[in-house]
């Protein structure tokens, strides 16, 4: 397989993987999401040792990774940033609003978008211009018409946006940021879960095995799908995989409404059409525009 053939699998690995996670929360109804998310960090830090072992990777240096004091700052701000989104997400996930997280993702390359030019000052082409204002047309057309913000969907579109944008100032491999970012909110999850358990009011500890261990497996099942995903940044077209990141959304959709049997109204159905119409219009831009290279030569 070529290296950009390669890359191309693990971008739609990576995806698939978090388009189909609202299958596994459905298994964690009603969720304590504060327990969920402490007991997550923890999980995360063996978790990211073991691939560490069985990638046979070389252990981080944590006095250079400590010395490097803005990667250290963007990774930990970057940590906060996905705890907001994750936690959005994992709400919209375990209270029948899959939906919702359809949307976040959905509006969030707009908001990408829309960060980079006030960040980084770029450029719109008049097919990102039509993608953002169709997405606020849709946007407002449902918080208009439900009388209410889509908060979690906004939670996690914002979210996850500012993690990309905090993601661009850190210098360290994908293992080393990880951990990071693990780290740097470990103490305040352990010091959390002990007083829960201390005070004995903790859900998930004391709940049955199966529960412990659906809350644990959290962190594996939200951490695989970046590892196939920084493994796909380093041989897929960025553009491939813009068009890819698409997958998520559209399947979380069509689980909502085919397998959870969420409602889709009319209002949902005008919103999200002029959503996908200001995302076709970009999508189809670029593909007119973007000229596919010649794969990489094998190693």
């Amino acid at each position: 397989m070529s290296p950009t053939r390669f890359g191309n699998v693990m971008a739609a690995v990576a995806f698939l993987l978090w388009g189909a996670m609202p299958l596994y929360y459905q298994f964690l109804p009603n969720a304590a999401m504060d327990e969920l998310l402490a007991l997550r960090i923890l999980a995360s830090l063996p978790f990211l040792l073991l691939v560490l072992q069985l990638r046979k990777a070389k252990s981080p240096n944590w006095a250079a990774l400590i010395a490097d004091k803005r990667s250290f700052l963007f990774a930990g701000i970057a940590s906060v940033m996905m705890c907001v989104s994750w936690s959005a997400f994992t709400w919209a996930m375990t209270n029948d609003r899959v939906l919702d997280a359809s949307l976040g993702y959905f509006i969030n390359p707009l908001l990408v978008i829309a960060l980079g030019v006030v960040a980084f000052n770029e450029k719109l082409s008049l097919g990102q211009k039509a993608a953002v204002v169709f997405g606020t047309l849709g946007l407002s057309y449902q918080i208009w018409q439900y009388g209410e913000l889509p908060v979690a969907a906004l939670l996690m579109a914002v979210g996850f946006a500012l993690y990309g944008w905090c993601k661009r100032h850190v210098k360290y491999d994908a293992i080393s940021s990880l951990l990071v970012e693990t780290i740097v909110l470990l103490p305040i999850a352990a010091i959390y879960m002990a007083y829960k358990m201390g005070s004995g009011t903790s859900v998930a500890i004391s709940g049955d095995i199966s529960t412990l261990l659906l809350y644990l497996g959290a962190a594996p099942v939200t951490l695989l799908p970046l590892f196939f995903f920084s493994e796909a940044v380093k041989y897929a077209q960025m553009s491939m995989i813009g068009f890819m990141q698409y997958i998520e959304p559209s399947l979380q959709f069509v689980l909502a409404v085919a397998v959870f049997g969420e409602t889709f109204d009319s209002v949902k159905t005008v919103s999200f059409g002029l959503i996908w119409l200001g995302l076709a219009i970009s999508i189809i831009e670029s593909l007119v525009k973007v000229k596919p290279k010649p794969d990489l030569p094998q190693h």
